[in-house]
C-alpha cells in the first residue's frame, strides 16, 4: 500500500481511503460481520483513512465502523466523519451531534472532523455565524478533533472562496475524470495543493458508474489499449496520477473490491500514465459526456422522498437508456422501481415538492427531470397499464 505524506501534519496516509457509505447489506441492513471483516482486512493491507458521516446508513455506519476498530484497531487508522450542517440550526446542536458521533465511534477523538457537503460560501458564513467554527477550534485545543476540514459539492467560484476563508487542514472533492471540470475542477485541486491543504478524492467511480454504465465504446477503447485493466482500474489511475491527491476514497462492499483496490495502490504513482494513456481517456471522455443524460452518482442525499420515489434508480435507468442502449431498460425499470409492489418508487409519482434539490450535491433540477424520466421511460399509458395490473393482482 503506497501511502502519501499530508503536507499539513506530516502523517503518512494511505492513497486508498476506506468510504464507509457503501458496506454490504443484507436485508435491508448492514452485513454487520462482513463489514467488519473487510474493514479489518483492508488495515492489515495497509489502509489507515476510514470515512464516514453522521448520515450515512441512516446513522449506523459510524457505530459499525466503532465495533469493527475496537480490539486495537482503533489506533492505527485515522478517522474522518462529518458534522450534517442541515441538522444544525444553534451551536448546541452541533455538539449534541459530535458527542453522538464519539459514542458511536467509540473513540475520545476525531481525527478529520468536516463540515459537510458544504455547497457555497453562505452555507460556510451561516456555521460560522453560529459559532462552529470557534467551537471546532476549542475541540482542537484539547486535541478531541485533530484536523478541520470541509467536504464539496459546488461549484467551483465558491470552491475557492470557502477554501480562501479559513485555515482549513484538509479539504475534501469529488473528482474523477469525468468531473475534470464539474465542482471543484482541476484548477480547485490545483489551488488547495498550492494553499499547501490536503485533498480528499470522494466520488472516484461516480457512485460506480464509470464501472457498470460504460457505453461500448468506452469499453472498447480501454479493452484495446490493455484487456487485463478493468474500467474501475483504469477510474482509479487517473485520479492517483495527479500529485495533489492525497487520498482517493473508495466506497467498498464487498471482499473482491476490496482485494483489487488494494492491489492498485501498491503501485500507482502521480504522474506515471503515458501520453498514449491519456489520450484514452480524451477519447473516452468525449463519449461519455454526449451519453450521460442526467450527472447522478447515486449518492442518496435525495432521499427520502416524501412521495416514495427512487430518485437515483430513475435516473440510472434513464441514463442507461442512452448509455448502453440496452433494449431491456425499460423492463428493467418496471421491475426494479416496484410497479407492482406495495411501495412503487418510479418517476410519475414525483409530487413536484422540491424538497430533493435542495440537499442534490450535483444541483440536478431533480423535479423536471423526473418529469423527462416519466415521458420517455414510462409514456402515457404506463400509469393506467399498471393500475389495472394492481387491481387485476389485488395489489394495493
Amino acid at each position: 500500500m503506497l501511502t502519501r505524506k499530508n503536507q499539513k501534519n506530516g502523517e503518512e496516509l494511505s492513497i486508498l481511503g476506506f468510504g464507509c457509505m457503501r458496506f454490504p447489506t443484507k436485508t435491508g441492513s448492514i452485513d454487520e460481520p462482513r463489514a467488519i471483516a473487510m474493514i479489518r482486512d483492508s488495515i492489515e493491507k495497509g489502509v489507515n483513512y476510514f470515512d464516514t458521516a453522521y448520515i450515512y446508513h441512516a446513522g449506523r455506519s459510524e457505530s459499525l465502523l466503532g465495533q469493527a476498530l475496537s480490539g486495537g484497531y482503533r489506533e492505527r487508522v485515522r478517522i474522518a466523519t462529518k458534522l450534517p450542517p442541515f441538522m444544525v440550526r444553534k451551536i448546541e446542536d452541533a455538539r449534541k451531534i459530535f458527542e453522538k458521533q464519539l459514542s458511536r465511534l467509540k473513540t475520545d477523538y476525531i481525527d478529520y472532523y468536516l463540515l459537510h457537503m458544504l455547497t457555497d460560501k453562505p452555507s460556510f458564513d451561516r456555521l460560522a455565524g453560529l459559532g462552529v467554527l470557534k467551537w471546532l477550534e476549542e475541540l482542537k485545543e484539547k486535541g478531541t478533533v485533530k484536523n478541520i476540514g470541509f467536504s464539496f459539492h459546488g461549484g467551483k467560484a465558491d470552491f475557492e472562496s470557502i477554501l480562501k476563508a479559513y485555515p482549513w487542514d484538509f479539504c475534501q472533492i469529488q473528482y474523477n475524470y469525468m468531473d475534470e471540470n464539474n465542482q471543484a475542477t482541476r484548477d480547485g485541486l490545483r489551488l488547495a495543493a498550492s494553499m499547501g491543504i490536503p485533498v480528499i478524492v470522494m466520488e472516484p467511480l461516480r457512485g460506480g458508474k464509470l464501472v457498470t454504465h460504460l457505453p461500448q465504446e468506452v469499453k472498447k477503447a480501454f479493452n484495446d489499449y490493455d484487456k487485463d485493466r478493468s474500467p474501475a482500474e483504469w477510474a482509479f489511475r487517473w485520479i492517483w496520477n495527479h500529485p495533489e491527491v492525497n487520498v482517493v476514497l473508495s466506497g467498498m462492499s464487498d471482499e473482491a473490491q476490496v482485494a483489487d483496490n488494494i492491489r492498485m495502490a501498491s503501485d500507482a504513482v502521480p504522474n506515471s500514465l503515458s501520453k498514449e494513456e491519456l489520450a484514452v481517456f480524451e477519447n473516452v471522455k468525449k463519449v461519455m459526456h454526449e451519453k450521460t443524460k442526467i450527472p447522478c452518482t447515486a449518492c442518496g442525499y435525495c432521499l427520502p422522498c416524501p412521495a416514495g420515489v427512487d430518485i437515483p434508480a430513475c435516473f440510472s435507468h434513464y441514463n442507461d437508456k442512452y448509455l448502453t442502449k440496452d433494449r431491456s431498460v425499460r423492463i428493467r425499470y418496471f421491475q426494479s422501481l416496484g410497479a407492482l409492489a406495495a411501495k412503487p418508487a418510479y418517476a410519475s409519482r414525483c409530487m413536484n415538492c422540491g424538497k430533493c434539490e435542495s440537499h442534490c450535491p450535483q444541483s440536478i433540477a431533480i423535479r423536471s427531470q423526473l418529469k423527462v424520466v416519466s415521458r420517455e421511460m414510462e409514456g402515457i399509458l404506463y400509469r393506467p397499464i399498471v393500475g389495472i395490473a394492481r387491481k387485476f393482482m389485488r395489489i394495493k
